[in-house]
């Protein structure tokens, strides 16, 4: 078995935003569909096991604030009846999400400060003061770690679009030439850890958080045939927290080294996403040509590079 440690920092910077349809209220115009959902899911410990993530097309692992983690699952070829716990906006969401067609961004709330941009963002927000009946309070945990999302109720589920391939991703059955065998990839975080271990029965990568297989709250094993460490530049934003602590942003336009993990190999790779309304493609550094990922879900860590 091969391990491979991946250090994580901490920080991230502002991004402009442009313009949105917005209902009546604050939500986005009635005849904007957006065919994806992006939600923020809490990921400290007493968020965990989560709902729905095993339904996503793909989970972004992004740096907040502390060191800790939060993630965004982006639905398209399916929802989930319930997804959750869903927690607040960050500013590194806005310019992730421009590489969709004004997806719906289902989260918590935001700082004030973060709002202004949100409300200026190609996409339409469903917060809880936005869409309140797709809402609800849970029993098995204390607040704020129990806000879930029924994602039917917001109106427009328009499940049926890959979004792997809205991102800009390749995909093919076929391997990869290359690449190193490798069983085993951690990727670190100042106060979070990610491994990722080959299943060869299942096909997948298996997911775990700091040391504990990471399931769904039904006990499905979280997993994907494909696991993107991405190197991006994590700086420190202008906003903070109550407690006064940074909120990193993740830059994800422009370019970098990054590592791809399908079929029990690891592959390097180059990513690129020349503007913020791009989306971004992975290729072989040597050859320059597409680097497929296996079909099915992704799982992509931003790591500090």
């Amino acid at each position: 078995m091969r391990r491979r440690a991946v250090m994580v920092g901490a920080l991230g910077v502002f991004a402009s935003a442009c313009t949105a349809n917005r209902l009546p209220g604050g939500g986005s115009s009635a005849t904007a569909r957006a065919p994806l959902l992006a939600v923020k899911v809490d990921n400290v410990g007493a968020a965990r096991p989560q709902t729905g993530l095993d339904e996503a097309d793909l989970v972004y692992v992004e740096q907040v604030e502390a060191g800790l983690s939060r993630l965004m699952a982006v639905f398209g070829s399916r929802l989930p009846e319930v997804v959750g716990p869903v927690r607040s906006a960050r500013e590194t969401d806005l310019e992730l999400l421009r590489q969709f067609d004004r997806p719906t961004l289902a989260y918590s709330g935001a700082q004030s400060a973060l709002r202004p941009s949100i409300d200026a963002a190609p996409l339409r927000a469903a917060a809880p003061g936005e869409a309140g009946g797709a809402y609800f309070r849970g029993s098995d945990r204390p607040a704020p770690h129990n806000l879930y999302l029924r994602p039917a109720k917001l109106g427009d589920p328009a499940a049926g679009v890959r979004a792997g391939e809205a991102a800009g991703f390749e995909f093919a059955e076929r391997v990869p030439k290359g690449g190193r065998a490798e069983t085993e990839r951690t990727v670190r975080f100042p106060a979070a850890r990610f491994t990722f271990n080959w299943s060869a029965r299942e096909s997948r990568w298996l997911v775990s958080m700091d040391g504990r297989a990471a399931t769904t709250a039904s006990g499905k094993r979280l997993g994907a045939p494909t696991v993107v460490v991405q190197y991006v530049d994590v700086e420190p934003s202008r906003f903070h927290d109550r407690s006064g602590n940074t909120s990193p942003r993740s830059r994800t336009v422009g370019d970098g080294r990054a590592i791809v993990l399908r079929d029990g190999r690891s592959h390097d790779a180059r990513w690129r996403r020349p503007a913020a309304t791009s989306g971004t493609t992975f290729t072989s550094p040597d050859t320059g040509t597409p680097l497929p990922f296996a079909p099915g879900p992704v799982w992509l860590v931003l790591a500090n590079r």
